[in-house]
């Protein structure tokens, strides 16, 4: 069965598109096509609370294109979500309701939580040390979402309205940060298990291939902080040229980096995984749990 997963952050919108074979021993997951387009509905939405002409327009035609690309590779079932620009545009549902009536695709316009939710659906902790505890952190353009695993349970999820595009646009207060250090602190208090960060998104994916890393291997607090440093002493158009980044990478990465660092920071968290792992791989692995639990799914097809 083929399978897509749309996911409308604040910085990017994505399709991944996956082929699911089940065998008798295992289910495979294999990614046909990633597709992200630097929509940015952040910078209208954080600004005047709402997604401009514009930005619907290209928004409109980034969904007919998914959907075009979807029916090619004869996709069977889409799980659709957007995030933290949709949760706080006053025209979302206005805009989300001509987009299905233009495509016929539902976009669910989730919470933090959810959010944090189906990025634990990638369940990587799992093959990681039993040993240890796990806080998935990913950044986004709008919020952040932490979820915190342990022996096989989900501890706490929670998502903070901390992101990339709105310390950009200093929307970011140290009241905001305080909230989300005191929550951390508050809640791995008497843990007794050492935490090791697993990150997600674009941005720590781009440091991690900036690294030179191999796949599987962590990177320690003092290259975040180094490569913070570094990123930070350029210009936007300098890291463009320099790192070879696009425009809507160049401008986030170093915010992006400074929320890494801090939660790391606060959970006494020396390395961070980072899996390559997002949102829409979450989407894809609910959206299976979803079909399996509606029909059983047979090795043999």
């Amino acid at each position: 069965m083929i399978l897509a997963a749309i996911d409308i952050g604040s910085n990017a919108a994505r399709l991944l598109i996956t082929e699911v074979t089940v065998t008798e021993k295992k289910t495979v997951f294999e990614k046909l096509n990633l597709v992200r387009v630097p929509l940015r509905l952040g910078f209208d939405v954080f600004d005047r609370k709402e997604i401009s002409p514009e930005k619907a327009a290209m928004f409109l035609n980034t969904i007919r294109s998914f959907k075009y690309l979807m029916d090619a590779y004869a996709v069977t079932h889409c799980k659709a979500a957007a995030t933290s620009a949709m949760r706080d545009a006053r025209n979302s549902a206005e805009l989300l309701e001509s987009i299905r009536e233009a495509t016929g695709l539902e976009i669910e316009v989730i919470s933090g939580d959810d959010e944090a939710s189906f990025i634990y659906e990638n369940h990587i902790a799992e093959n990681l040390d039993k040993e240890n505890a796990y806080l998935y952190i990913d950044v986004g353009g709008g919020s952040t979402e932490l979820t915190c695993f342990a022996d096989n349970h989900l501890l706490f999820k929670k998502s903070f309205n901390i992101g990339t595009i709105r310390l950009i646009k200093n929307q970011v207060t140290e009241a905001h940060w305080d909230g989300m250090k005191d929550f951390l602190k508050k809640e791995i208090r008497g843990m007794g298990k050492q935490l090791t960060a697993i990150g997600s998104g674009g941005n720590i994916n781009k440091v991690f291939s900036l690294s030179k890393r191999k796949d599987g291997k962590p990177l320690s607090l003092e290259l975040l902080r180094d490569y913070f440093k570094e990123l930070s002493s350029f210009s936007v158009e300098d890291r463009m040229k320099l790192y070879n980044m696009k425009a809507d990478r160049a401008d986030v990465i170093v915010p992006a980096l400074q929320i890494y660092v801090n939660v790391m920071r606060w959970i006494d968290a020396d390395e961070i995984y980072v899996p390559k792992i997002g949102l829409a791989d979450g989407l894809i692995q609910a959206l299976y749990r979803e079909l399996s639990a509606l029909k059983p799914v047979n090795p043999a097809a």
